[in-house]
């Protein structure tokens, strides 16, 4: 019986259940020194000086280095140091190396760091006005790169020509007369939709270690989501081959886009120059200022539509805060405004805008929170203004196979019409609504990413097979790829084992980022799987006397079908393979993928409410995610998956934000600001699977991780608005406008 779609538990759960899991923090090793980085406690700043004097006289102090003493080709924020000038508060200035810790922190504290202020904007709309202070010296070229790794790439047609200040890319996307589909709709919904910032909040910060080598290169040891992408960041920046650049991948306490490439390059740098192997673990509070967050986002939306809700035109103006950096969710986030529905007429523009605030990165679902935050909840109130069910509304516009998507390109099989359908099912949609109590519903969805990608396998002499990858798992994917090796040899998956290489053994995977780890990756564990059966089959045949169609593997041996006496144990097969002047070849396969197209897909989520007119207090009663996952693999992991995205979008509309003062200083930079949902916030969340294969993934799978991470905010927004007649268009939610006021409740 097929293993697939079958239950299985984690294959590395256990450790991480008994606490046995070695983290990069938990590794020591001979000559071990610690590092301690100076943060930049101004937005925008020229460097005086910086006087080290102090710092490299304490005590247990091996060197204090600052940017001038490091070489790069960086740029800007880039470099591993800041060089002349500060870009952002919290950007590294200079890194103290000691024999401990605390001794690192203690030399930190004398770092003398005289900076000159110079005009900062720290917010996106008043970096955009003309005489606004200019955030970057350069734009980086790398955007659409970034954007690719992460499974967020996408052609947008030709930018506008005039640009505001501070802006370093456009994405613009145009389709028929907007202007006259607008004038000709018998409804428009023109609002302005907001998003706050938010950070990645992993329980382990960021934390590496680099170790000098005798060739010049180094080894790093890093929770990293992309070993061979930080692989060939470290190389290109300290000029050597990439084979001189081993990166040992370790566990990833937490990841969710933000753990590909951070503090390694400055480690690196550093370990070349003390000539020993360094390590910098950041605190909770660093990690809030120095790991790169989600951007803030706001939309200006006119949705417009005739009276029986066919949809007749969209015009979106939006930005991002970015940061200072150049930015790359653009794109990404016009493709799903312009694809999701059917519409005639669209002006999407958005802008990447530079500020002087931490440079923002991926983050589950790059772009597609933001777009469909403001979508989503103007489709609710075109619904409203109609007086038509939302789903319907949804049902009536939704896109189907062949229809264009925004790049004009047509939707393959896409699966949002059957998660609408079996959302309008839910016992959680179709119950009667009591006073205070509001149901909202929204819709995500993600194109996914793919990338080439290789396995190798060997059969191991107790009879287990090996299965060696190059992409770390963050979600639990590994235990999926062993069903499907399990499935394709013919064993159970407890024998099998998963085994994420060092960059210069293992063969070259993604980054685990974008929902394409199985996507990605599953065919090529197949394909390795399936060879290594046939070669042990070979043997077999030799052995047994028997044609390979005749044989078959079963209880850890291998017997000729129907002749249950006839047969031969695995671990005889593989020792023949490998005694001394033997006549087999050693059983060790490889396998590699590369998937020729996206599977995209698509969520629906529901929102159930109780409120408190009088307080604003409100509770999540219940919540239901809908999904199209092609295939589910291994559907307990699908729905944890969908669990804990499903939580990280509710906490952008429950509390999560990155709130800035008009000094440019984080004030939410700890857990005692910055609010994580709660237990006693969220209530059971509800899975429904919904299974359209995909032509294309690994027996029929389709991305799971991004996808629940998206509807959310816009779920919880629209049953707020159908509770308290009040609409919501920014968040974290503020529940002082939930308020009831004494002439009755406000509508927005």
């Amino acid at each position: 019986m097929s293993l697939v779609g079958r239950g299985q538990r984690r294959l590395e759960g256990a450790d991480k259940v008994a606490g046995v899991t070695r983290y990069t923090a938990d590794l020591e090793m001979a000559g071990l020194l610690h590092v301690q980085i100076v943060l930049s406690p101004l937005p925008a700043a020229r460097i005086r000086s910086i006087d080290t004097t102090g710092a490299a006289a304490a005590p247990g102090v091996v060197g204090v280095f600052t940017g001038a003493d490091l070489r790069s080709n960086a740029n800007g924020p880039d470099k591993p140091l800041a060089v002349d000038r500060v870009f952002y508060g919290g950007q590294a200035v200079a890194a103290v190396v000691a024999i401990s810790e605390s001794a690192a922190a203690d030399a930190a504290a004398l770092v003398e760091v005289d900076l000159e202020p110079i005009p900062a904007v720290t917010d996106a709309e008043a970096a955009m006005r003309e005489g606004a202070p200019q955030v970057l010296d350069t734009v980086a070229e790398t955007s659409e790169e970034d954007a690719a790794v992460h499974g967020a790439a996408t052609a947008a047609e030709s930018e506008p020509v005039e640009r505001p200040p501070n802006v370093t890319a456009v994405a613009s996307f145009k389709r028929g007369n907007v202007a006259k589909a607008l004038a000709g709709a018998d409804v428009v919904i023109k609002q302005r939709y907001r998003l706050a910032g938010v950070h990645h909040s992993p329980m382990e910060p960021h934390v590496a270690i680099a170790r000098p080598e005798a060739d010049g290169g180094v080894t790093i040891w890093a929770p990293t989501q992309g070993p061979f992408a930080l692989r060939e960041d470290v190389a290109k920046t300290l000029g050597v081959p990439a084979y001189k650049v081993r990166v040992v991948p370790m566990p990833v306490g937490g990841g969710f886009g933000g753990k590909v490439i951070l503090l390694e390059v400055l480690l690196s740098m550093l370990a070349l120059k003390v000539g020993r192997p360094v390590r910098l673990a950041l605190t909770r509070q660093q990690e809030f200022i120095v790991g790169h967050p989600a951007p803030g986002a706001a939309f200006d939306l006119e949705l417009g539509a005739k009276k029986d809700g066919k949809l007749v035109a969209l015009r979106v103006k939006y930005h991002y805060d970015n940061g200072a950096t150049s930015g790359w969710h653009a794109g990404i986030t016009g493709s799903f405004l312009g694809g999701t529905y059917q519409i005639a007429n669209f002006e999407l523009t958005g802008y990447e805008v530079a500020t002087n605030k931490t440079p923002v990165d991926a983050y589950r679902g790059p772009g597609a929170p933001q777009a469909y935050f403001a979508l989503e909840s103007a489709i609710d109130e075109l619904a409203l203004q109609l007086d038509m069910d939302p789903i319907e509304l949804r049902l009536l516009n939704a896109s189907k196979e062949g229809d264009p998507s925004a790049d004009k390109s047509p939707w393959p099989r896409i699966a949002m019409v059957e998660c609408l359908e079996e959302a309008a099912r839910h016992p959680l949609y179709k119950a009667a609504v009591g006073p205070g109590e509001g149901v909202g519903v929204a819709v995500g969805s993600w194109g996914g990413a793919r990338t080439p990608a290789a396995a190798g396998c060997r059969v191991e002499p107790d009879g287990t097979l090996s299965i060696v990858i190059g992409t770390p798992d963050v979600s639990g994917a590994t235990t999926g790829l062993a069903m499907i090796a399990a499935d394709a040899f013919g064993v159970s998956a407890d024998k099998v084992r998963i085994q994420t290489g060092e960059t210069d053994v293992a063969p070259h995977g993604p980054i685990a980022a974008g929902s394409q780890t199985t996507y990605s990756i599953g065919g090529a564990v197949q394909e390795a799987a399936l060879e290594a059966r046939r070669q042990l089959l070979e043997i077999a045949t030799d052995e047994l006397e028997a044609a390979p169609e005749d044989l078959e593997i079963s209880d850890g041996r291998v017997s000729v079908r129907g002749v249950p006496d006839r047969f031969v144990e695995i671990t005889r097969l593989v020792a023949a393979s490998t005694e001394f002047m033997g006549r087999h070849k050693p059983i060790h396969a490889s396998g590699r993928s590369a998937v020729l197209s996206a599977s995209p897909q698509f969520t629906v989520q529901i929102a159930r409410v109780r409120t408190d007119p009088e307080t604003g207090a409100f509770q999540l009663t219940g919540y239901a995610a809908i999904q199209d996952v092609g295939k589910a693999i291994n559907p307990p992991e699908v729905e944890g998956q969908i669990h804990g995205g499903a939580a990280q979008a509710l906490g952008r509309a429950l509390g999560e934000q990155l709130a800035f003062d008009g000094d440019g200083q984080l004030r939410t930079g700890s857990f005692l600001d910055y609010e994580l949902p709660t237990a006693d916030q969220l209530p059971d969340i509800d899975v429904r699977l919904i299974e359209i294969p995909s032509p294309f993934g690994p027996l029929g799978a389709k991305g799971v991780g991004e996808p629940p991470a998206i509807p959310g905010p816009a779920a919880l927004a629209n049953a707020l608005a159908r509770a308290t007649g009040t609409r919501l268009r920014e968040v974290p939610i503020d529940r002082s406008a939930l308020v009831k006021e004494r002439t009755g409740a406000r509508t927005g």
